[in-house]
């Protein structure tokens, strides 16, 4: 207490300088459509999908050629070529929807200077349709996609590149936001930390195991992970 009989007020630090997002799953409602835009794509190559849900949803979040590269390189391409005809007609369609209050909570960051982008495995045209039609487009700082990077994730390239466009060369400062395991395994690889949503449709159990997770109930919970307040 000074003389003057007035407490000096400590100066508040945030734990993270910035905020990244992946796309599907944690702030779109996309797997279901994901899993029918695969399924038909089957449909339309072999006549008849034998994939399960599970084993296509465990794809989410790394490139989409990687779903069926087991089939061959030639029959991959028939295989993505007709999963994105089929994706992309049903995205323009506006066939996703975000989940409950993630636009508002998105602003209401952005309100508060946070800065906040998007790194996901999706290409860029896809991204741009459903940014433009929720209206997102003038929230984010940056939007890093598959066409940006020539790794990605689990590698941690990806989420560099999106921290460097907004200014953060150290990774422990930055926060990315998933629901799947190779949200979790980029973060870790990349030292940085990892919030995992709480409408997660993946095993979160495996997830959980592989970095350090802080799990959040909506997307406004971040304004107290940073300021390292109570949720």
């Amino acid at each position: 207490m000074t003389g003057t009989g007035k407490t000096r007020k400590k100066k508040m630090t945030n734990k993270y300088d910035a905020v990244l997002y992946d796309l599907d799953g944690t702030l779109i409602d996309s797997v279901p459509v994901i899993v029918e835009s695969a399924v038909l794509a089957y449909e339309r190559v072999f006549g008849h999908c034998d994939r399960t849900g599970d084993d296509i949803r465990s794809y989410i979040g790394r490139p989409l050629r990687e779903m069926f590269i087991a089939h061959g390189d030639k029959t991959a391409d028939k295989l993505t070529e007709a999963y994105l005809d089929i994706n992309m007609k049903m995205l323009r369609d506006d066939k996703v929807n975000l989940f409950p209050d993630v636009k508002e909570d998105l602003l209401y960051l952005k309100s508060l200077g946070i800065k906040q982008g998007i790194m996901t495995s999706k290409k860029r045209d896809s991204v741009s349709i459903t940014l433009g039609l929720k209206g997102m487009d003038e929230i984010f700082d940056t939007v890093i996609c598959f066409d940006d990077t020539s790794e990605h994730k689990p590698s941690p390239e990806p989420l560099i590149r999106a921290a460097r466009d907004l200014g953060v060369i150290d990774m422990s400062r930055v926060l990315y936001v998933g629901d799947a395991i190779p949200d979790a395994e980029c973060a870790r690889n990349a030292g940085s930390g990892f919030a995992l949503v709480s409408w997660s449709e993946m095993d979160t159990e495996s997830i959980t195991g592989i970095t350090q997770t802080i799990r959040i109930g909506r997307i406004r919970d971040i304004s107290c992970i940073i300021t390292e307040c109570e949720l």
